[in-house]
């Protein structure tokens, strides 16, 4: 596998307001996307993966840590910016709020190639990328209006407009979550199909571990700005080794496993507790199973996962053999 899209030691804070203490929305994280895969960031709302993903695409300005993209640095004057932003698309979660109301379908998909200058045929280049998100005949969508549209095919425009410039990479921040299940598999069949024939990477966003099964190569777990567990789909989602994997698997219907429901929130990422950041809401220390480590999971500080692809976590008590 080869490195696409990487970053190292990514930090993004927020200063707080009046005088509160800096917001560590991503804590230090390293991560690798290779050509062609599909990573799956997985995690409870507020834990930070939103953030990684718009510092991944250059939308935020990391505090520390760089992004590289092809071996290559991201700079940040306009004009790189520009241009990486031709090689990596990003599709949102809300099609009917990614679409302006007012442009017709034709116009939608079209804008990126303005934006970007392009000199080929406009016309050829729009009905390709539609008919590769799977609306055909394309012809038969260019006036169309958003409110004319089912969801999916709203969302199928998003990525038609996502796919016109060519891109080797695209960040879908939750795809389907607005969609109806029916819709659901549609979609994520065709982001596998467009990998296969593309050669596309992907990073998808999710707190859905189910879907992070049927279309991902490999997962990343996050939690309170970092990543706590990272491996292949089936290392993690069959026999997964921090707690909180574990947690948000036990809750989903066809798990085997009783669930375990985890007290409290995620603490405010300007106060994040020192040991392991998950040990307060953990049932394995709650449980007096970590045994021996429990002191190190209160006070000793774990490492960041490396962007590799090997099977890894964060947690004292996997590392004991627990």
């Amino acid at each position: 596998m080869s490195g696409l899209l990487s970053a190292e030691g990514l930090r993004v804070v927020f200063p707080g307001r009046r005088g509160a203490p800096a917001a560590r929305a991503v804590d230090g994280v390293d991560l690798e996307i290779g050509a062609g895969e599909i990573v799956a960031l997985v995690g409870e709302s507020g834990c930070g993966k939103s953030t990684l993903a718009r510092a991944l695409l250059g939308l935020v300005r990391p505090t520390e840590g760089a992004v590289s993209f092809g071996g290559a640095r991201l700079g940040y004057a306009s004009r790189a910016l520009k241009e990486y932003r031709r090689r990596v698309q990003l599709v949102l979660q809300d099609p009917s709020g990614s679409l302006n109301p007012r442009h017709t379908v034709y116009d939608a998909v079209a804008e990126g190639l303005r934006i970007h200058g392009y000199e080929g045929d406009e016309r050829a280049a729009v009905a390709e990328a539609l008919a590769r998100a799977g609306l055909r005949p394309p012809e038969r969508f260019f006036l169309r209006y958003p409110h004319e549209l089912s969801g999916g095919q709203r969302q199928r425009v998003v990525i038609a407009g996502a796919l016109v410039l060519g891109p080797e990479l695209i960040v879908a921040d939750e795809p389907v979550a607005s969609l109806d299940a029916s819709v659901r598999g549609e979609i994520l069949a065709l982001l596998l199909r467009l990998r296969d024939e593309l050669g596309l990477s992907a990073l998808v966003v999710t707190h859905d571990l189910g879907l992070a099964w049927n279309i991902a190569d490999r997962v990343a777990v996050m939690y309170l700005g970092r990543i706590v567990e990272t491996g292949s789909v089936e290392s993690v989602l069959t026999a997964p080794k921090h707690p909180y994997t574990q947690a948000l698997l036990s809750v989903l219907p066809e798990s085997e496993e009783p669930p375990v429901v985890l007290s409290g929130e995620p603490p405010d990422p300007s106060r994040i507790p020192g040991g392991c950041r998950f040990h307060a809401r953990c049932h394995v220390l709650a449980t007096g199973r970590a045994g021996a480590v429990a002191d190190r999971c209160r006070g000793e500080t774990l490492p960041i996962l490396s962007g590799a692809a090997s099977d890894q976590a964060a947690c004292h008590w996997a590392s004991a053999g627990g």
